[in-house]
């Protein structure tokens, strides 16, 4: 089990349920009095940590190494998944996965950014960070998806669109856009969940939908805390300050009206008990797929761009009235 930083306190209190487990294994001391009220107080300790995070321990805990990833969830919540691969034009992308899934009967299409498990996993996987033929098979699979008339179901989880130069060559935003513009006009259902990072272009490349949901501990936001500190202070030292004026969190997106709702995580995170949190996705995802599967075409596209459109706020300026010569020359 790894601990973040802020549960430094949790890890102390493991390594003594630990050494009392070995004790009653290995001794013939009856020791379930002591493990329950160790676990209680493991319990009390975690509801007062998690009552209080700040929005940089919200991050962390969004990039949790041990935090379920979009293959766990499919092959978890789905009987039967096939992987689908390439986009027809430069090749392959490993960060993003998809292909056709049985959820409980229902023939979907999931498409989702795939870190990997370990390190081999994750230079593999770029991180989680796609390039413009990841964004592409995506797109490939959402019109496959149109075509036979299958739900999309987008899973997002990224540090962002891979920013080298090869990938701006090959176009990487105008893949994203693109698929902004697809999604939007896109005639079956769409819906998206933030199960770790949503940074940036990388995670709105595949997170248009007529609902968009975030678990409890994951991140929305237009740049990552690092990048945003590196830009406004020239350092990293300031990341800590930026998570909280970034105002990343599904609480703070909730709010702001950009997200639909809020998944809860089973307490210290979704890493904690994974399966839990695969079935309370799988569960939300059909309750969801209920409530618009059967909408107009034609009135789930007009809803989806009303959605959009009416997102954020302004105000109309009116133009100052024309300066007069005289007032000019009293100025």
């Amino acid at each position: 089990m790894i601990f973040m930083d802020f549960e430094k306190p949790l890890e102390a209190l493991y390594e003594q349920l630990e050494k009392l487990k070995e004790v009653g294994e290995k001794g013939e001391v009856d020791v379930s009095d002591m493990l329950r009220e160790l676990e209680n107080k493991i319990t009390v300790k975690r509801n007062e940590i998690f009552s209080k995070l700040s929005g940089w321990q919200k991050v962390q805990l969004s990039r949790h190494p041990e935090r379920p990833y979009t293959l766990y969830y499919v092959n978890t919540m789905c009987q039967k998944f096939v992987e689908l691969h390439g986009d027809r034009f430069a090749g392959d992308d490993h960060a993003i996965v998809g292909g056709l899934a049985n959820l409980d009967g229902q023939t979907i299409v999931v498409i989702g950014q795939q870190k990997g498990v370990n390190t081999k996993m994750r230079q593999y996987r770029n991180f989680g960070m796609a390039n413009p033929e990841g964004y592409r098979k995506a797109l490939r699979l959402m019109k496959m998806a149109e075509r036979f008339g299958f739900p999309v179901v987008t899973l997002i989880d990224t540090p962002g669109a891979f920013p080298g130069l090869e990938a701006e060559q090959r176009g990487q935003a105008e893949a994203i856009a693109r698929n902004l513009f697809e999604m939007a006009q896109l005639k079956v259902p769409i819906l998206c969940y933030i199960i770790g990072e949503g940074a940036s272009g990388g995670a709105l490349g595949i997170g248009l939908g007529d609902k968009v949901f975030m678990l409890e501990y994951t991140l929305y936001a237009v740049i990552s805390p690092e990048s945003c500190s590196s830009i406004l202070w020239h350092s990293w030292d300031y990341k800590e300050t930026a998570a909280e004026a970034l105002k990343l969190d599904a609480e703070n997106m909730l709010s702001f009206g950009l997200i639909d709702d809020i998944l809860r995580e089973p307490l210290g995170g979704s890493h904690n008990a994974p399966e839990e949190m695969a079935n309370t996705l799988k569960n939300h995802i059909k309750t969801e797929l209920a409530k618009i599967i059967d909408q107009d075409p034609e009135e789930r596209i007009t809803a989806r761009i009303n959605k959009y459109s009416n997102m954020g706020h302004y105000r109309r300026l009116e133009a100052p009235a024309a300066e007069t010569p005289a007032k000019r020359k009293k100025t």
